[in-house]
């Protein structure tokens, strides 16, 4: 699949070869529908905070027991994602995101069809292994595909499914689950996965853009302390962010006093930031990625420690989730493509290890999250520990801007001219 649209011959048009201006470059096809595979991904990942009191009630549970299908899910995918990425390291993409996402649909099946609380956490499980894999592979075929020019944009853009998982995703799962249960969202999501699966296996590449190193040579790229600063960052800040979003449910409804049927407003709020963040992060991703980082964390330790005393207003309430989104998920492709830009020699694995960081910090985070949510603090506690967490990651992006942070080589040859066909 070639990006770069070349300028055929022609005495009318050497002006414009001998004026320095490079051939405008499109964002492949590829990217958009790996965006429709991360929409689904991220939506089985959060759905649960938009269905927790179904879920709970229906399994017999307590919301924060039920909060624990958000955790078991983040730990599959921090656990599976680096695994996985070594493990298909030489399957074609086309093969590996197929294959992550058919695993991915039997395990939503399987969640539908379970009738306790632990098939439910070994069902979710299969699900984040399988997205570990898909996200790690999705991110490298994205940025070989749009080449170097376009690699934070195209992460940007892939990420956006994030963005409206949140805006679309969510609250409509969550308004189906009110309407038909929420394991008919599930069912949902298990048949939508599969049609997607088809999509992307018709576009997707079939080769990889290189050969891939060996395992030694790729885990050489681990010994700088840069890529670790990184992934150290991105664990805290987005562990804190979704720390306070997986339990959005319970400080809606008890504490800002709205009623069921708002909470999926609520999310798309939530999202519309999300949307906002990540389209800023792949534009700034180039030339600002840890200044950007910074920018994000400060804001979004301060807008948590301020939904605590602000949540029993409406209108800060929206104002302070739209914020939260908004800096929340700027963090997915800064962290991908600083992973990706620090450890060029493994591409696969730095993604995978991004993947691995943020969903080890979601798991720590609505684990610590759910004690709080049952402590003095009641529905504020999640909150307050996302603010904690976030602040927590200021003090790698400091040492990471102080050590500063290398841009990747423009090669003549793109990985997308050289091998995405």
């Amino acid at each position: 699949m070639t990006t770069i649209r070349t300028i055929e011959s022609s005495p009318g048009l050497t002006s414009k070869r001998n004026s320095g201006r490079r051939p405008k470059q499109r964002m492949p096809l590829v990217v958009p529908l790996l965006m429709i595979g991360a929409f689904l991904m991220c939506t089985t990942e959060n759905i649960v905070a938009g269905l927790l009191s179904q879920i709970s009630t229906d399994l017999q549970i307590t919301e924060a027991r039920a909060g624990l299908l958000i955790t078991i899910f983040a730990i599959g995918m921090a656990v599976g994602a680096p695994l996985m990425a070594i493990a298909t390291r030489r399957l074609s993409p086309r093969v590996s995101l197929v294959g992550a996402l058919m695993v991915f649909a039997v395990g939503h099946a399987f969640t539908a069809l379970s009738s306790s609380f632990e098939a439910s956490l070994v069902a979710r499980f299969i699900s984040a292994v399988a997205t570990g894999a898909f996200w790690s592979v999705a991110a490298v075929a994205a940025t070989a595909a749009a080449g170097p020019v376009l690699a934070s944009r195209a992460l940007g853009l892939m990420m956006s499914g994030v963005g409206l998982a949140t805006v679309a995703g969510v609250p409509l799962g969550a308004f189906l689950g009110q309407l038909v249960g929420w394991r008919g969202t599930f069912w949902m999501l298990t048949i939508l996965t599969v049609i997607a699966a088809a999509i992307i296996g018709r576009i997707a590449p079939s080769h990889s853009a290189t050969d891939p190193a060996s395992i030694v040579a790729e885990l050489r790229s681990f010994r700088q302390v840069k890529i670790w600063l990184v992934l150290a960052a991105t664990a805290v800040v987005s562990g804190g962010v979704m720390a306070a979003f997986s339990y959005i449910q319970p400080l809606l409804t008890y504490r800002t006093g709205l009623p069921q049927w708002t909470v999926p407003i609520a999310l798309v709020v939530f999202g519309i930031g999300c949307l906002l963040g990540t389209n800023l992060a792949g534009r700034l991703g180039d030339k600002h990625a840890v200044i950007t980082f910074i920018g994000a964390t400060v804001l979004g330790t301060i807008v948590l420690a301020l939904l605590v005393p602000f949540s029993t207003n409406t209108v800060a309430t929206f104002v302070l989730i739209f914020l939260v989104g908004a800096a929340g998920l700027c963090i997915p492709p800064l962290a991908t493509g600083l992973s990706i830009r620090l450890a060029s020699a493994a591409p696969t694995l730095a993604a995978a290890s991004a993947v691995a960081a943020y969903n080890g910090g979601v798991a720590l985070g609505s684990w610590i999250a759910g004690y709080a949510l049952e402590s003095s603090l009641g529905v504020t506690g999640p909150d307050a520990v996302g603010a904690i967490m976030v602040g927590f990651g200021l003090i790698p992006l400091i040492a990471l801007a102080i050590l500063g942070t290398t841009r990747p080589e423009r090669r003549d040859e793109t990985p997308s001219r050289r091998g995405m066909k």
